[in-house]
């Protein structure tokens, strides 16, 4: 059976429409290009089924970290200042964590020691090569199967499978559960404590997109928990905030002493915890998401996007994206706006507006979220055939100063690229060097 990724999932969420190419063309080229201004240029490197490293599991440490340095090295080459290294794929560890077990896409077998420590060599080699570290974790997904012994004996989900929902041929752990949010925040703080990583990122997985015909079971945890709420729905959203609003507060806590604010400065949910920690870095640690780009459509909300998404992410995954953009408990914000310039359903050029007056008169960077895969890929609509669309994202994007920068997906399109797409981007748009905006 064919994986479906978290882009590919992209397609399949919206309404089916035929795609319109984008304008600009050669004369798009260089537009705004090395302004000087602080902006992201960013790679996500992703490990989840050994999507771009390593290649294969149970390589050899040295051949492994090769690769790693590779891409790294790749980076510098297209000029780009951030990797966003995905380190916690399926409620797993790609460094000593004593919170879960080492991930199986290291060696093949999932709790066994590779033999190194992929994050601190990470971390160590990007900054060598002046690039910034962000660790990426999925915070709910266990496994992308749904058999729990075939995970190891010591895995907290087989020691608590009460917190375990399996749902769409995966198993995940329960929002709505408590123990659960404060689990995942350990689990997280762990590596912000131990590594001098530069931020925390989050996917778009939050409550699971849905899958037709199949229902999350959570109604233990809702008849426990969902006590004046008056949806079901709310008091997932609330699950959400609450999970994205602690977790704010705690790598701030470890960023900065004293403390004494919710994060960002902003108003948190009535039911937040605040967790004191100590400082055990020397740079500031950012916390950003990259959410499925539509909020919610317009039809739906006249606050909303024009957009005809199938999948909103308010409705369907619980995460209320706008607010914590509002609220600022959010440093920067990738909304995934993997469609290009004209396509009916989601218009790179109405959603790139749109979220650039939703982070307006707010301390959190926005940044768009690429979609490199695309381009040259079979099946894609005409525009991802011009190796020039991405480009134009580039310059369509600079119209609007309020986007501080671009992440392209994935390392293994950076560093391929087979159609030329990266290099036209690097060549009209990355001329020099940039360092990404520093913390607000």
């Amino acid at each position: 059976m064919r994986r479906i990724t978290r882009r590919a999932f992209a397609v399949a969420a919206l309404t089916t429409a035929a795609a319109v190419p984008g304008t600009g063309g050669a004369a798009a080229r260089g537009r705004g290009a090395d302004t000087g201004r602080a902006e992201f240029r960013g790679m996500w490197l992703a490990t989840v089924a050994n999507r771009d490293w390593p290649s294969r599991p149970g390589l050899p440490p040295a051949q492994q970290q090769a690769e790693l340095l590779r891409y790294l090295d790749v980076a510098v080459t297209r000029r780009l200042n951030t990797v966003i290294f995905q380190v916690r794929p399926t409620a797993d560890a790609l460094w000593p964590s004593p919170y879960e077990p080492w991930s199986e896409y290291l060696t093949g077998t999932q709790g066994r020691d590779p033999g190194w420590d992929p994050l601190g060599f990470a971390v160590r080699e990007a900054h060598r090569r002046g690039l910034e570290l962000h660790a990426w974790f999925n915070p709910y997904r266990i496994a992308n199967h749904t058999d729990p012994s075939r995970l190891v004996p010591a895995h907290p989900a087989r020691l608590h499978p009460d917190w375990v929902v399996p749902y769409g041929g995966k198993l995940y752990y329960n929002p709505g559960l408590p123990e659960v949010r404060g689990f995942v925040q350990d689990a997280i703080l762990d590596a912000v404590e131990r590594y001098d990583i530069d931020g925390v990122h989050f996917d778009d997985y939050f409550y699971p997109y849905p899958v037709a015909g199949q229902t999350f079971d959570d109604d233990a945890a809702y008849e426990e928990y969902g006590g004046g709420f008056e949806t079901r729905a709310d008091w997932r959203r609330a699950n959400i905030d609450l999970l994205v609003y602690e977790t704010a507060e705690r790598v701030r806590e470890a960023r900065s002493p004293g403390g004494g604010r919710g994060p960002g400065g902003g108003r948190g949910p009535d039911r937040g915890r605040w967790h004191r920690r100590r400082r055990t870095h020397h740079r500031p640690v950012r916390f950003g998401i990259s959410p499925f780009a539509i909020w919610r459509n317009r039809a739906t909300d006249p606050s909303g996007s024009d957009t005809r998404a199938g999948v909103q992410t308010y409705d369907d995954l619980y995460a209320d994206t706008r607010k914590w953009v509002r609220e600022e408990w959010i440093d920067y914000i990738v909304p995934q706006v993997y469609w290009n310039i004209g396509f009916p359903a989601a218009d790179y050029a109405k959603l790139v507006p749109w979220w650039a007056e939703t982070v307006a008169g707010t301390r959190v960077h926005l940044c768009v979220g690429e979609a490199l895969y695309k381009a040259g890929a079979p099946g894609q609509p005409p525009a991802w055939q011009d190796p020039a669309e991405l480009s134009r994202h580039l310059a369509f994007a600079r119209r609007h100063p309020r986007v501080r920068g671009h992440i392209f997906f994935s390392a293994k399109e950076v560093a391929e690229d087979r159609t030329g797409a990266m290099a036209r981007v690097v060549a009209d748009h990355y001329q020099g060097p940039a360092v990404p905006p520093r913390a607000g």
